[in-house]
């Protein structure tokens, strides 16, 4: 699409599963030296082909993070995807950097409601559905069998996460294959909590491989982060309160969140006050919860638009002093505060007029949406937050202007 307006692009890639799902295979430049020759390559890519932008997908991985260096060396404008901050319907699109590494962290909520004001909006519904837990951990199987089978030509490969390829790509497969035995041990999970009568608080977990909570957090496993919450839970809620801990939707089991629960629940004698529910949509859980508490996950945001009050432990974009808590995880779970919702619901609004585009990545009618806005802003010369407020002008300039008619009689 971006050819058809014009422009010309090269992917460059750093394994056969990259290589595989490009087109067409002329454009793509295959990366096969060592990873210290990267800065170098780079360069010269951008010499030989007169690069004017750099497109990436997250910006922490230590390839993506020396390419985004070496661009501002050279005045290459950055544009990072990722998934969006708003889920399960919206991609993330940003210039300079995403999540930590946002303008969002540096830009109060007033500012926000100020470029809001005045500024006619009517946001885009999203569909009922499209794409699914499925549909990703699928394609995520095949790449990684792409490089497990047909790397030769990438000698120099190395993941970007601890687990070997091999290690990877047998978890995929183990998830998409136990998907139906999740979601019974889901529906029998939830329907214990609905039943229990009990005031419970929500634990959200992520993935431990989430570069949000690996980059932008002081904690590197999920055991660190339970253990600190079992423990202040313990001390600090009433008695009849109960923790359930909602796995990320793609958990895949490495992180062996059971095994740590059963042995947190009996160091800190509150075994029979901790629920586990492996994956599955998150909404149902919130409709009774008390409050919430995550290290950063995005899944925050829906805590935020039902109003319920959210502590968090690491860096995120949605981190406003107007709707999330700052008080310390004692008087927190002690007393918590609701949140101003109002205050939420302005900076969602914000999100959705600026950074979140409908669509998604994993199914074809997903990745259609998403082209139908997307070409444009990262054509256009300003970036989706300083758009916002240039249309806001512009719109304003036209109503003072005065209109003149030609009238032949």
């Amino acid at each position: 699409m971006l050819e058809i307006a014009g422009c010309r692009c090269w992917r460059v890639g750093f394994n056969a599963g990259d290589k595989v799902f490009w087109r067409p295979r002329s454009k793509f430049i295959s990366f096969k030296e060592p990873y210290c020759e990267w800065p170098a390559t780079f360069r010269k890519i951008v010499t030989d082909k007169s690069i004017t932008d750099l497109v990436l997908y997250g910006d922490t991985r230590e390839i993506h993070q020396r390419a985004i260096s070496e661009a501002r060396k050279l005045n290459i404008e950055v544009h990072v995807f990722e998934e969006g901050y708003l889920r399960p319907y919206w991609v993330t699109y940003e210039r300079g950097g995403s999540n930590g590494n946002s303008r969002l962290m540096q830009m109060p909520l007033k500012q926000m409601q100020s470029d809001l004001t005045d500024y006619d909006l009517e946001a885009p519904m999203p569909p009922s559905h499209w794409g699914d837990t499925r549909q990703h951990v699928f394609y995520g199987a095949l790449y990684h069998w792409f490089i497990m089978f047909a790397n030769r030509a990438f000698p120099h490969f190395k993941p970007h996460r601890d687990l070997t390829v091999v290690q990877e790509f047998r978890l995929h497969l183990r998830r998409l294959l136990l998907l139906p035995v999740h979601a019974i041990e889901r529906k029998f999970a939830t329907t214990h909590i609905h039943r229990g009568g009990f005031p419970y608080h929500l634990v959200l977990l992520q993935l431990e491989h989430d570069s949000s909570l690996q980059s932008h957090s002081s904690f590197q496993k999920n055991s660190e982060f339970l253990e600190l919450v079992i423990k202040k839970i313990s001390q600090e809620a009433p008695r009849h309160h109960h923790l359930v801990i909602k796995a990320h939707p793609l958990e895949d089991g490495r992180a062996e969140i059971r095994q740590t629960l059963k042995h947190l629940g009996k160091v800190h004698q509150v075994s029979d006050r901790i629920h586990y529910v492996r994956g599955g949509k998150l909404a149902g859980l919130l409709d009774q919860a008390c409050s919430a508490v995550t290290i950063n996950s995005t899944a925050a945001q829906q805590v935020l638009w039902r109003g319920l009050p959210l502590k968090i432990f690491g860096t995120a974009v949605y981190d406003k002093p107007e709707f999330v808590s700052q008080a310390n995880l004692e008087e927190f779970f002690a007393k918590p505060t609701p949140t101003n919702a109002r205050g939420y619901r302005d900076f969602r609004r914000f999100l959705i007029e600026t950074s979140q585009i409908l669509g998604g990545y994993y199914s074809r009618k997903a990745r259609q949406q998403l082209l139908r806005r997307v070409v444009d802003m990262i054509l256009d010369q300003h970036d989706p937050y300083d758009a916002l407020r240039h249309r806001k002008m512009h719109n304003q300039q036209k109503m003072k202007s005065p209109i003149h008619s030609d009238i032949i009689g």
